[in-house]
Formats: structure tokens, sequence, C-alpha cells
């Protein structure tokens, strides 16, 4: 039997040996579950073990708890076919949970996105974060500790793990809008192209989430991560997004998502935007 973190982790195995092909007409979408597969198995396993490692800091408390709280869990899927003057396929996938208990916050999110367009490769692209708060008795204050990895095949990332803990506070933590801002220190690593580099970082970062009615909510959250030696290496990474309940269950989501790499892979881009939208279920 599984314990600590451990316990958090799901049984994934990819046993695939070959790649497989998909075919819409004149569009093939070749999908290798050895290398994304594994890519999807160690993403996943960095989010849950973060989230396992955050949630265990406070069992003592959440076993004092009257009432159990439960995961709040939302899964998205957006699938996108063309075909006539132009080929392309795309599919866009993500997991949220969120749970909240006594003076505690644990938020957890794996997201993936892979892509043809002729044939050719254009959109791979796996994240994963979890962050921790602990609230500070009735205060607005509270601490955190967060940590994200990210493989970006097209912009030659091959990883990019943040680990990183501080200070925020809510301005604004009414039960329709909460604003709150974030600063603390943390360290990144990462692959770019064929080049391996690490160092300290600084965090400066924010979140605004807004009900706007029982069925629809809006989110944006923003955050600088310049090196600490060197102001002029940053990455800058935002989002915003919209929410609308189709039924109890279903809903339909729209984001916005940008990240700015001040110094990226040679011979690629700084930024990369993507506007994503797909179907949600809530578990």
């Amino acid at each position: 039997m599984k314990r600590g973190p451990e316990a958090f982790i799901p049984n994934v195995n990819w046993n695939a040996k070959r790649p497989i092909r998909l075919c819409f007409g004149r569009t093939s979408l070749i999908l290798n579950f050895m290398h994304f597969g594994n890519l999807i198995r160690q993403t996943t396993r960095f989010v849950f073990v973060v989230a396992g490692a955050c949630s265990a800091l406070s069992a003592e408390g959440a076993a004092k708890a009257e009432k159990k709280t439960e995961w709040e869990t939302t899964a998205a899927l957006g699938f996108t076919l063309t075909q006539g003057n132009s080929d392309t396929v795309l599919i866009n996938a993500d997991l949220l949970g969120l749970k909240k208990w006594e003076r505690n916050e644990l938020s957890a999110k794996l997201n993936g996105s892979y892509g043809q367009a002729e044939g050719e490769k254009n959109n791979e692209v796996l994240q994963g974060t979890a962050q921790y708060n602990r609230l500070l008795g009735e205060a607005d204050f509270y601490f955190y500790g967060k940590g994200d990895l990210l493989h970006d095949a097209v912009a030659d990332v091959e990883y990019r793990f943040i680990a990183g803990f501080g200070a925020g506070y809510y301005l604004v933590n009414r039960e329709k809008i909460k604003l709150s801002a974030e600063v603390g220190p943390g360290y990144i690593l990462e692959k770019l192209g064929a080049g391996n580099n690490d160092y300290f970082k600084l965090r400066v970062g924010e979140r605004f989430d807004y009900q706007i009615s029982e069925r629809a909510r809006l989110w944006q959250s923003a955050e600088w991560l310049p090196e600490a030696a060197d102001f002029a290496n940053y990455l800058l990474i935002a989002e915003i997004g919209v929410e609308s309940d189709l039924t109890k269950k279903m809903s339909l989501r729209v984001s916005l998502r940008d990240n700015y790499d001040n110094r990226p892979a040679p011979g690629r881009k700084s930024n990369d935007l993507r506007l994503i939208t797909g179907l949600g279920y809530k578990f």
C-alpha cells in the first residue's frame, strides 16, 4: 500500500510500442506514445507528488475538520480539424483541481496540446503546476509554495522546472471577487535547445477571480520571473479566461495564454500565444 505523496500518484502504464496513426481524409495524425506518453506520465507524477506533499503537510489539521472537503475537479477537451486548402489537427486538454479546508488552499493543473499542419508537427506542449497556500489566521496574508514543469517541443524547451515559495496577500477577498498578489524567491532548471541553464529567480505574481453570475466566471493571472542576478533575463506568463455553465456538469471554456521568454532557444521566437476553447466536465 502506497503512503505519503506517492499515494496521490495515479497508476498510469504506457505500453504502446509503436506510433499510432489517426487518419482524417488527407490528414494523418501520428501519436508516438513512447515519447509523448512518457512526458505525460512524468508531468502527471510531478503535479500529484507536489500536490500530495502539500496536502500531507496539513493532514493533521484536516483530520480535525468536522466536514471533509472534497476536491473540485474539472476536465476540459478541445479538438480542431480542418481539411481542404489546409489540413490541420489540434487537440487541447486540461485537468484542474482545487481544494480548500480550514486555512489551507491547494490547487493543481495539468494541460497539454498536440497539433499537426500539412503532416508536420506544429504543437507539442505539456505543462503542470501545483500551488499550496497557508492562510495566517483570519488575516488576508498567506504563505505559498509553488512548482511548475513545462515541455514545449516547438519552442525547443525540452524541460523547464520552476520551484519557489513566498508570501501573498488578498487585496480583495469577497465571495464573488478575489484579487491576490504574491512575491518570493525561487529556482529555475531548464534545457533550451542543446544548452542547460539553472539560476535563482524572483517571482512577482497576481491572480484575479470574478464570479460574473451563477453560471459564468472569469479568471486572470500574470507573473514576472526575472533572474536574480540579471533582470534582463526574464519570463512573463499570463492567462485570461471565461467559463460558462451549459448544464450542472458541462461548461464551455475559452482562455488566452501567453508565454514570453526574453532569451528563447536559438532560432526560436520569444512569444507564444495560444487561444484555447473546449468543453469542460465537473466531477
